[in-house]
């Protein structure tokens, strides 16, 4: 766990952070592509604000793979009653 937000736009800046940070190893070029990453982290922003979970996969340079996943907090979507972790 590497952390936990209350504001949205730093949610968004982690977020955004994380595949940036590894886009030189991705083993998929397309993937590379600035456009593509604004669209995925604009879609992971929507469904957070809908009360959704996140997670994202990168196959890297071999043997690697990166995982970001962020859980959303109050209420969720599909399980409103969920407590949020750290009793938030």
């Amino acid at each position: 766990m590497k952390g936990t937000w209350s504001e949205p736009s730093a949610v968004a800046v982690w977020l955004g952070e994380r595949p940036a940070e590894y886009a030189p190893r991705f083993a998929a070029g397309a993937y590379r592509d600035p456009g593509r990453l604004v669209t995925l982290l604009a879609s992971a922003g929507e469904r957070l604000a809908a009360g959704g979970d996140i997670s994202l996969g990168f196959s890297l340079e071999q043997p690697a793979f990166l995982s970001v996943a962020l859980v959303g907090c109050g209420p969720h979507r599909a399980l409103p009653d969920l407590p949020c972790p750290f009793g938030r």
